[in-house]
């Protein structure tokens, strides 16, 4: 099946009240991992590549030529996702390079000047046939955000998406990023009154710390595509410590990777299942 554009998979899931899953990549068996789950779970995905990873690969081209084949291999419909990019050149790059969809990311600049430079990049991208998702609110994880003063006002969501004209928008509702624990308490009431007065789809950021049961409720109150990078980095890493702490004179990368490659592969299987996804 051929690479999808994101709006293919994000606006029926929307429109039917399923969850789509946005899984972050680090390298390339994560991409094959979470194709691989996502067949056995026989759901769309999207497979995200943020501006962290960028920086950990020192360039976008290599990661992204190997995930965007990947995804082309796939017997469900995939997309490919530039993540949480505060690059403006970073975020042309990926259009050039064929991505389904960006992010760019704003949410530290001043109001006036997020919109200013949210439109500039939602009109250049839309030009390309490229969706753009950016963000309102401070979702937080670089500092443990989860004061009630920096969650995302509806009325503004509503200006903010009108005066940009982006896509998708991520909203903080709640989450925080790189969470380690899933014990995120997300306003529900919020999400519906997002969901009610933006007419673009939410997005959940920092959602590995949320819970199985309000993943799933988010989705019901309104959220459309869930982002998670670090609980799948988490049974990676998991699956690697058991392996090498079993088979301790192995030295083959490949069957310690094998073992946290299927994880991951389970992981978003299962994550898909409980979002909704098919």
């Amino acid at each position: 099946m051929p690479l999808v554009g994101t709006d293919q998979i994000v606006g029926p899931a929307r429109a039917a009240g399923r969850g789509v899953g946005a899984f972050n990549v680090i390298h390339l068996e994560h991409a094959e991992a979470l194709v691989e789950g996502a067949s056995a779970a026989g759901a769309p995905v999207i497979l995200q590549i943020s501006e962290n990873c960028v920086r950990y690969h020192g360039a976008l081209e290599p990661i992204a030529v190997a995930t965007l084949a990947v995804a082309r291999s796939a017997d469900v419909p995939v997309a490919v996702h530039l993540d949480h990019a505060e690059s403006v050149d970073l975020v042309y790059e990926a259009v050039r390079l064929g991505f389904s969809s960006v992010m760019y990311d704003g949410s530290t600049l001043d109001y006036t000047e997020n919109v200013a430079r949210t439109k500039e990049v939602a009109e250049h991208c839309h030009r390309a046939g490229v969706w753009v998702e950016a963000e309102l609110g401070e979702v937080g994880g670089k500092d443990g955000v989860h004061a009630p003063g920096v969650r995302t006002n509806p009325g503004e969501a509503v200006e903010f998406v009108e005066a940009t004209g982006v896509d998708a928008l991520a909203v903080a509702v709640g989450s925080s990023h790189a969470m380690l624990t899933r014990d995120a308490s997300l306003d529900f009431a919020l999400i519906a009154a997002l969901r009610a007065a933006v007419p673009v789809p939410l997005v959940l950021h920092g959602s590995s710390g949320v819970a199985d049961p309000d993943l799933a409720e988010a989705v019901r109150s309104g959220m459309a595509k869930v982002n998670i990078a670090t609980q799948l980095s988490k049974v990676f890493t998991e699956a690697v410590r058991a392996y090498l702490a079993a088979n301790s004179t192995t030295v083959d990368s490949r069957k310690y990777i094998a073992a946290g490659r299927a994880a991951v592969s389970k992981e978003a299987a299962r994550l898909l299942e409980v979002l909704g996804a098919r």
